[in-house]
């Protein structure tokens, strides 16, 4: 039984997982290692852990959840991992853009793959068939582009998403609403085009917090 505990940009999600399954998801806004004992208290077995982080983390924070677990695992450029990285700047990439990568090569070994993770920002990781991890790009997500439009101009008001959006809008927030959340849409898609032109068979895998939102639209 394994405890994944993974810190995002706007979001800490923790999950429990045995044999595969995730058994139960917390979502906090901070880690606290209250949530963990709380979690311990309910799965006795649960013993081993994996730590990841997209911020720089308190060090007693970090050696306060290591002696709770038989065995913990930061993520980092370090941590062994069961694919080859081609990345030129290992030291540099993201701990949740490897993991994700490792995580969709385990589902979909020897496959081409390109992982879209749709959070805070939008990146998209490349694996190729010999499980090698190629590398990626990365683009703001729809929470920084509405919020770019608002702080960066004079009169723009700050907009928030919604599943209605026309084609064309009407007005300056169906305007707005509609050229952040169609202009992620049709990144998306051309980003998955442009790469199964080189890679015919590659499958696209959609991940992230934004995600279910974007597969509705």
């Amino acid at each position: 039984m394994n405890l994944v505990i993974d810190i995002g940009n706007t979001q800490v999600k923790f999950a429990v997982f045995s044999n595969k399954k995730i058994l139960k998801t917390i979502i906090e806004e901070e880690v606290n290692p209250e949530i963990v004992d709380e979690l311990k208290r309910e799965y006795p077995d649960l013993k081993q852990a994996i730590f990841c982080s997209v911020k720089d983390m308190d060090k007693n924070l970090t050696a306060t959840l290591k002696d709770k677990f038989d065995l913990f695992i930061e993520m980092g450029p370090q941590t062994p991992i069961p694919i080859e990285n081609l990345y030129e700047t290992k030291e540099t990439l993201g701990p949740d853009r490897i993991a994700a990568a490792v995580g969709a090569n385990s589902l979909f070994p020897c496959s081409n793959l390109l992982v879209i993770d749709a959070g805070t920002a939008i990146t998209y990781d490349l694996i190729d068939e010999n499980n090698r991890y190629l590398g990626g790009n990365i683009s703001p997500g729809l929470e920084i582009r509405f919020k770019a439009l608002h702080e960066f101009t004079k009169k723009l008001p700050l907009v928030e998403r919604s599943d209605n959006f026309p084609l064309i809008g009407k007005t300056t927030e169906e305007a707005i609403r509609s050229g952040v959340q169609s202009g992620i849409i049709s990144e998306i898609d051309a980003m998955i085009d442009k790469i199964k032109d080189k890679w015919i068979d590659c499958k696209p895998i959609l991940t992230g917090g934004d995600s279910f939102f974007l597969m509705r639209n």
